[in-house]
Formats: C-alpha cells, sequence, structure tokens
C-alpha cells in the first residue's frame, strides 16, 4: 500500500472521533464467575467452585457499541432490556463506557439476557442462560421504532446487530431499513442465519464464510472462487449495495455492487492469531465508523481488517483503540 493511502486510513481515524453512530439490536450481560476448586461435592459428582471474583461485561449489541465508544464514536443504543437485576448492571455497565441508553427499552415481561460461565482454574465449568427469543410484541416493536425515528436525525452510520433474541424481526428489521434509506444513512448489518434473506436494501453487510453459505441454504465452502460467486449471488438476493464476508486467519473479502460485481479480497494483518472471539462485532464496527467518518466501502473494509488484527492477538473478547488502530496500519 502506497504511503499516501496510509495517511488516507489514519487521517480516517482520527476523524471516528464524536461520529454520531447508533446500535439497534439484541444486547445482554456476560457474566463471569471465577474460581477455584479443591473438592468434589458430597451432594453429586461435581466439582465445589469457590467463588474469588465476578465480573459483568456487555455481550452483543452491547459489545458492538462498547467498540465503536472504544473506537471515539458517539454511541446511542437502541434495544430491550428486562426490568431486572441483571438489566440494571447491563445498563450501568454501557452507560459507564460512555455509551447512550435513555432509549433502551425496559420491560418486565421479558428477561435480561444474561450468559453465566463459571470459570474454575481456567476452565468453564459450566455454563448457563437466562434469555427470551420470541420476536417483540407490536407495543415494544413500535416503541423501538419510534426510538429509532427520533436518533437517526443526527446519525452518520447504524449498525443493525442480530443476536437472535427477539429485537430484530420482520417489523423491526424493515422499518429500519427504511428509515436508513429515507435519511440517507448508511446501515451495516452483523446477521443471525435465521433472517438472512430479511436485511434488502442494506449499505452492508458483513457475516463470516459459514454465515453467508448457511443464510443462502449452501454448504460451506472453503474455496475463494465459491465464495465470489456466493458473493454475487448474495448481493443480487438482498440488493445490497456491498457484502463483507469474514474468514478467519485468511482475511475478508468485500463485494460492491455497482455497474458489476467488483471482488477485493485482502489477507489478514494480524501477527499471531490468540483469539477471534469478538472479532465480528470490532469489523462491524470500525467499518460503520469508517462510512460515517466519510471513507469509501474499500477503505472502511481495509481499516476493519486492520482491526481485527489487532483484536485477534489479544486473549479473550477484546475492543481496539484508535491508537493502536494507526499503529496496526503501517
Amino acid at each position: 500500500m502506497k504511503n499516501t493511502d496510509k495517511n488516507r486510513l489514519k487521517t480516517l481515524v482520527s476523524q471516528f472521533k464524536n461520529r454520531k453512530v447508533i446500535v439497534f439490536g439484541d444486547i445482554m450481560i456476560d457474566h463471569f464467575v471465577r474460581g477455584s476448586v479443591s473438592r468434589i461435592s458430597p451432594e453429586a459428582p461435581v466439582p465445589v467452585v469457590h467463588v474469588r471474583e465476578e465480573a459483568y461485561l456487555p455481550g452483543g449489541a452491547g459489545n458492538v457499541a462498547a467498540n465503536m465508544a472504544r473506537l471515539g464514536g458517539d454511541v446511542t443504543l437502541l434495544s430491550v432490556v428486562g426490568n431486572d437485576i441483571a438489566g440494571e448492571k447491563l445498563l450501568d455497565g454501557i452507560g459507564r463506557r460512555g455509551i447512550h441508553t435513555a432509549l433502551v427499552v425496559r420491560d418486565g415481561r421479558r428477561p435480561t439476557t444474561e450468559k453465566v460461565r463459571v470459570i474454575a482454574e481456567h476452565q468453564q465449568v459450566v455454563r448457563f442462560d437466562r434469555e427470551a427469543t420470541d420476536p417483540l410484541g407490536p407495543e415494544l416493536a413500535q416503541e423501538c421504532i419510534r426510538n429509532m425515528e427520533s436518533a437517526i436525525k443526527n446519525a452518520g452510520a447504524v449498525i443493525l446487530s442480530d443476536y437472535g433474541k427477539g429485537v430484530l424481526n420482520d417489523t423491526t428489521i424493515e422499518a429500519a431499513i427504511k428509515l436508513c434509506r429515507r435519511h440517507g444513512v448508511p446501515v451495516c448489518v452483523d446477521p443471525k442465519v435465521g433472517h438472512f434473506k430479511k436485511y434488502r436494501n442494506i449499505t452492508c453487510m458483513t457475516p463470516n464464510t459459514k454465515e453467508a453459505c448457511e443464510g443462502m441454504g449452501v454448504p460451506v465452502t472453503g474455496s475463494q472462487k465459491e465464495l465470489e460467486a456466493l458473493g454475487g449471488t448474495i448481493l443480487e438476493a438482498l440488493n445490497a449495495q456491498s457484502l463483507l464476508i469474514t474468514q478467519g486467519a485468511g482475511g475478508m473479502t468485500l463485494f460492491e455492487n455497482g455497474n458489476q460485481v467488483e471482488i477485493s479480497h485482502t489477507g489478514t494483518v494480524a501477527r499471531e492469531v490468540y483469539d477471534v472471539t469478538g472479532a465480528g462485532d470490532t469489523v462491524i464496527s470500525v467499518l460503520a465508523l469508517s462510512l460515517a467518518a466519510g471513507a469509501t466501502l474499500k477503505e472502511a473494509a481495509m481499516l476493519s481488517n486492520y482491526a481485527a488484527g489487532v483484536v485477534v492477538g489479544k486473549l479473550g473478547t477484546a475492543t481496539v483503540t484508535p491508537e493502536e488502530l494507526a499503529r496496526a496500519i503501517r
């Protein structure tokens, strides 16, 4: 890459600060219980975990919002949580990261999605989930749509972050995309396979290879040639402006739908891959912020690839800072 191109990318990173962006989707709380094991329970053949610490982290669309806030974005979160302690902890943690939560709806009929992981001696012993995955009822859906109508007027980009917990459904997906198109705001989608074909007329979708194949009902491929053919099919089926398929250590491939499908593939820029947890959240966060800052789709994809290379070099669900991203652009 030319130095002028690298300078352009670094300039875009510096322009992330205070860009107004919206994340609309399923938020959840990741609850970690850590401890040690020294004996087996006399009640059943299971380990007794002596709890030493607990941590609560935003997950799902909450982690996407956290990624964008860490990069300097002015982030508004639209979602639904339960009227429960988990919801309070989740909103408190998100708010402390500088994310606007006033438009997150509290509903006593749905529990806050909570994933509790018990970890002993660096080994996950068990995970248990509290959640409701049925689609939002008409009243809740309309409240979310009204909230988006009020927030989108000043937004530079929107992310629809679908984790299949019911916030994004037929009604809210269609309404959100129509609002983005009406206001000329780029809309980027991290899809759930079950909703894959519902995301029509969008700016960009960011599935991984497995999601792209399963979303179109075809066998998962390891062939770049087959993937490129599939990308063109997805663009046509969704009438999407672009598609960014992430390929793990293989990098990512961008498809643009102009007069013809233009394909750009870039390999991973990670020096060493430790953990891919949360890399997809980072990719779509950087992509949307880049578009809000005035990047082309190719520039946004390149920045997303650099950011993914940073976070997969960290252990656990990680975020990237503007300084780390700028340093990665060499």
